[in-house]
């Protein structure tokens, strides 16, 4: 059953580590990164600076405003 569980958090692991990425590549905003990774925006923006990230705060295109604010209305 622990091979299990480590499997499981390796996935969750990788989600995350895509989900950095993705955001380090300004594919995604913070917000869709933060939604991606379910936690909150300030809790992503931690995992970013730990991470090494760069923060791109405020939405850098209409696209990553429309996902903000879509975000913004599911809380």
């Amino acid at each position: 059953m622990a091979s299990n569980r480590k499997s499981a958090d390796t996935g969750e692991t990788n989600d995350l580590a895509e989900t950095i990425g993705l955001y380090a590549l300004g594919k995604i905003s913070l917000g869709k990164a933060a939604e991606r990774a379910d936690v909150s925006r300030w809790e992503m923006q931690e995992t970013l600076r730990e991470a090494g990230v760069e923060l791109r705060l405020g939405p850098q295109s209409e696209a990553e405003l429309e996902d903000d604010v879509v975000v913004a209305l599911q809380v």
